[in-house]
């Protein structure tokens, strides 16, 4: 679906106003194994809750630069992204300010290259220690920072978060940040599922992965195979995450019938239908899918695609 969720509305819970962020993080390890955790500091909404360094992309800035600034920032280390590890998703309740925050978490294994350890105190973190799993498991972790780490996941302490903080307001009306999951789906013939963006849409015309924004709450991939049952009626399943995509595009015009300042934030998995059918859009799909198809490597080449699913296939199309 190319249309996106809006962020910052007011959601199906009287009074509370959704909102979306995206956040870049990194796992670095040292010679030993250890991991690198940083504790929130008495600024941040979780104060005394450890995590693996990083934090909220910025507008326009793609997620792996963001995670080598935020390491800059939260811990003094200078870091290089060697990979994309995971992508995960969260909502935070501020009750006081009646705002459900939905963060999707990007996290990248990082390697350091020069630099001296130090906290931010002023900042987000007061506090750096190298782990084991054994040492991480005694500490309040962030849930998705247990999640990576492969332990349980327990409860925080009572009576967090604290108060949102100023740097996550509202955005403005005419600027989009937008978080969206695509598929780069194959079948057992080793086919490839597209789908052709429907007139009136950014890139109308054009053939492009199946997937689109995520909903308030909704974890990546199963956002990716609920759009790719309304996109396409395929039933698919999440093989791995291949890669984290960066769009920005300061006067996109689409259906709002105004330019728009638009963010987009991609993530892009394998998935494998094991029992393909004839490609069907439905209703659910909001109209900004037009048709469906499976194709072939050969067809592939020669179809207008966009800039996504060019990168997912290797393949430039015309």
């Amino acid at each position: 679906m190319i249309d996106g969720r809006v962020a910052g509305r007011r959601g199906s819970v009287v009074g509370v106003e959704q909102r979306r962020r995206v956040g870049a993080y990194g796992v670095l390890r040292d010679a030993s194994g250890r991991v690198l955790l940083a504790r929130g500091s008495a600024r941040c909404p979780f104060p005394g809750v450890w995590q693996v360094p990083g934090g909220g992309v910025e507008h326009a800035e793609h997620p792996a630069r963001a995670v080598v600034r935020e390491f800059a920032e939260e811990t003094g280390l200078a870091v290089e992204v060697t990979g994309v590890r995971a992508a995960l998703a969260d909502v935070t309740t501020f009750r006081a300010e009646g705002v459900a925050v939905h963060t999707d978490r990007l996290v990248f294994d990082v390697e350091q290259h020069s630099g001296e350890l130090r906290p931010e105190p002023a900042g987000g973190s007061d506090e750096l220690a190298w782990c084991t799993p054994d040492e991480a498991s005694a500490l309040p972790l962030m849930p998705f920072t247990a999640e990576l780490l492969g332990l349980p996941v327990t409860p925080l302490p009572a009576g967090l978060p604290g108060a949102l903080p100023a740097g996550q307001a509202a955005p403005p009306a005419d600027r989009r940040q937008r978080f969206a999951a695509y598929g780069l789906v194959t079948d057992p013939a080793d086919r490839i599922l597209l789908t052709r963006i429907a007139p009136g849409y950014p890139g109308a015309g054009r053939w492009h992965l199946p997937g689109g924004g995520t909903d308030h709450g909704e974890q990546p991939a199963a956002g990716l195979l609920r759009e790719l049952v309304e996109e396409s009626g395929q039933l698919g399943t999440v093989v791995d995450l291949l890669t984290v995509d960066n769009l920005h595009n300061p006067a996109a015009l689409g259906p709002e019938g105004r330019p728009l300042d638009w963010h987009a934030v991609r993530v892009v998995y394998r998935v494998l239908v094991s029992a393909p059918t004839e490609p069907e859009v439905t209703e659910l799909a909001g109209g900004s899918t037009a048709e469906a198809g499976w194709f072939t490597s050969a067809q592939v080449e020669r179809l207008s695609l966009t800039e996504v699913a060019a990168l997912a296939t290797g393949r430039r199309g015309r």
